[in-house]
């Protein structure tokens, strides 16, 4: 059995897909980028702002989900130029502990959804 969760806090979907689906004890959340949960413009800016942005959209479907980073296991970035990958990686490190973060993997690819820099989805557990 699955459950959608959706919040009026993350981006509303713009395609066939919900924001994420709690299935059993996993939650699977949606690839996000950096748009504007109360507007749906995107945050332009430095890679910097765009992660911000995407980690706060993941932040709001957690805690709508009744979770928190703590309980994320795998990431999955997906960047425009692996040369921006320091600088996500600054923002991205600081929502965990370096000894207990989740997986992931980082792939470059040659766009993302509205021409974003930068894409995040998550997978966690209860």
């Amino acid at each position: 059995m699955k459950k959608i969760i959706t919040t009026v806090n993350a981006p509303a979907p713009i395609g066939p897909y919900n924001q994420a689906i709690l299935a059993g004890s996993t939650l699977y959340i949606s690839g996000q980028i950096a748009l504007d949960p109360k507007t749906g413009e995107l945050i332009s800016g430095d890679i910097k702002t765009e992660t911000e942005q995407c980690m706060k959209n993941l932040k709001a479907i957690l805690t709508e989900a009744g979770m928190t980073f703590e309980n994320v296991v795998k990431s999955s970035i997906f960047v425009k130029d692996m040369h921006q990958f320091s600088q996500i990686n600054d923002v991205y490190g600081a929502y965990f502990d370096a000894e207990t973060a989740p997986a992931r993997e980082t792939v470059e690819v040659a766009n993302l959804p509205k021409f974003v820099n930068v894409e995040i989805s998550m997978i966690a557990i209860q």
